[in-house]
């Protein structure tokens, strides 16, 4: 495996979607001067590791002519968007799952496209995605439409660790950008009913507004002095999370949610939220997992 400490990995199956994912992926380098690596993995159900009668030698030397051709078509599209871009390819015998996972302990973050073909086949609908999300050790990138080239970069904000890693994360997006950041904290009676502490459920009313706005508050402090040139728009509503950050997405270059949190993103990625932002999400989604967990 290249090393990857500076680099943004980017997962290439031969479909659209993964070009789209190395457009952006080469977007988000070129300013940073990070370079760019793409890697290919191999899909167990072709027989590779045993698994009944082994492909015949010829189809093997196809299919790994193909995946060189592949790879070789995303460097090019990866240079037309930066023509001075530092980019590696690589071609691993090695599952998609394991592979990204490997990389991620090094890379700044995966980038993998909405949906694909071969090795990637229902990465973002079946566990393969989870799983990538779920144990990468770096942020993970989930491109399904570019987005809004003038849009906010909108995060969403819960109070929890996880959520705090995920504002790091979106301000340092939105300053690179030269873009304000959306800072969003949803939250419903439905969703403290059945996620809240004990102590809430004790009470008669659900958390006033008043306590979600210092929920955010206190989430937001310090980071206007570490990024003082990002414009932070605050918004508290009595939603759920999922219609909110979807309803963002529509004009939004990025939205940024943590892995997991508390109220209204509990579960968030084996749950409802986190299942409607990769599949109907109208712009990249960055996924935080948090720093101690990493």
């Amino acid at each position: 495996m290249t090393d990857s400490t500076a680099a943004i990995v980017v997962g290439i199956d031969g479909s659209e979607q993964a070009l789209r994912a190395v457009r952006w992926a080469a977007a988000e380098a070129t300013p940073r001067n990070l370079r760019v690596d793409l890697i290919s993995g191999v899909d167990p159900a072709l027989g590779y590791f045993g698994a009944g009668l082994p492909i015949p030698q010829d189809a093997f030397d196809a299919v790994e002519r193909l995946a060189h051709q592949q790879l070789t078509e995303a460097a090019a599209a990866a240079h037309e968007i930066g023509p001075g871009l530092a980019v590696t390819t690589e071609r691993l015998r090695v599952p998609p799952v394991p592979m990204l996972i490997d990389a991620s302990k090094k890379a700044r973050m995966i980038v993998l496209g909405a949906s694909g073909r071969g090795g990637f086949t229902g990465m973002l609908t079946g566990s393969t995605a989870v799983s990538v999300v779920a144990h990468s050790e770096c942020p993970v990138v989930i491109v399904r439409d570019d987005g809004e080239a003038s849009g906010p970069v909108v995060v969403g904000v819960d109070g929890s660790p996880t959520s705090i890693t995920a504002l790091g994360a979106a301000f340092d997006e939105a300053a690179w950008r030269r873009v304000p950041l959306v800072a969003v904290h949803a939250w419903s009676d439905l969703d403290y009913a059945s996620t809240a502490p004990v102590e809430y459920a004790l009470l008669e009313t659900e958390p006033s507004e008043q306590e979600q706005e210092r929920i955010l508050s206190e989430s937001l402090a310090g980071w206007a002095e570490k990024y003082p040139d990002v414009r932070v728009e605050r918004i508290v509503v009595r939603d759920r999370p999922r219609r909110q950050l979807l309803e963002w997405s529509k004009n939004a270059q990025l939205v940024v949610v943590g892995s997991r949190g508390r109220g209204g993103f509990q579960g968030l990625l084996l749950g409802s939220t986190s299942q409607a932002l990769v599949h109907y999400a109208q712009c990249p989604v960055m996924v935080v997992r948090p720093q101690e967990a990493a």
